[in-house]
């Protein structure tokens, strides 16, 4: 199964080549493409102003670690960055996601998903999040 899937990504035209075996890693910062991916975060909700986080979710946590949430910023949020996820590869991006969630007082929490390969080939996470006020008893 391992040759078939690595055959299948070597032939996946959309990974830069000689790109599919990179690995994000503290020792070489900035030295593979993945890094070198710029994506466009966007993010607006409805009320504005709510605080938008993020996080790092994976099905393969001996490769890529599941992070804590990190704060981007508030909405309306836009921004780009690159991808500096460690242990991500080209192979293993499928199997991780970014979570974003925002906050806002007096409405409840709103948490949307995107998977890290779709994210790469779109180069961009965006989404609309319509607030719904919370219930006060």
């Amino acid at each position: 199964m391992q040759n078939y899937r690595s055959t299948i990504i070597n032939k996946d035209p959309s990974i830069p080549k000689g790109a599919e075996s990179e690995v994000v890693t503290r020792d070489n910062p900035g030295e593979t493409s993945l890094e070198r991916t710029i994506i466009r975060w966007n993010f607006e909700s409805s009320p504005q102003g709510a605080r938008v986080f993020w996080r790092v979710i994976s099905s393969i946590p001996d490769q890529v670690k599941n992070t804590n949430e990190n704060w981007l910023g508030n909405t309306p949020f836009e921004e780009t960055r690159s991808f500096n996820i460690l242990g991500l590869t080209y192979a293993n991006s499928r199997d991780v996601q970014i979570e974003i969630k925002v906050r806002r007082p007096g409405y409840i929490d709103q948490t949307k998903r995107f998977n890290v390969r779709q994210a790469i080939d779109q180069q961009e996470i965006s989404a609309f999040f319509d607030l719904i006020k919370a219930d006060e008893e």
